[in-house]
């Protein structure tokens, strides 16, 4: 979306919205694009990214139950002969 200045200041409350939905909002002067509205991104740091991965980690390891190995993954498909039944 573009919009002029002067027209953005009377919907800035909206464009900041549409803004941090994901639309592209451009603000122009004379008819060239000056600004561009853009949502700030948190900024996570390492601490909080370690937890993070340690709750990934540890909630796939709680997940994981015990199965056949892939070299036995197929041996339903087969008799006691070796053939398929």
């Amino acid at each position: 979306m573009r919009i002029s200045v002067t027209e953005a200041k009377g919907q800035l409350t909206e464009l900041v919205r549409r803004a941090e939905a994901g639309d592209e909002v451009i603000l122009t002067r004379h008819g060239q694009a000056a600004v561009r509205l853009v949502p700030v991104r948190p900024v996570v740091d390492a601490r909080s990214r370690r937890a993070l991965m340690d709750a990934v980690r540890a909630a796939g390891g709680a997940k994981a139950s015990p199965g056949p190995t892939a070299e036995r993954s197929q041996d339903f498909l087969y008799g006691d002969n070796g053939l398929p039944e």
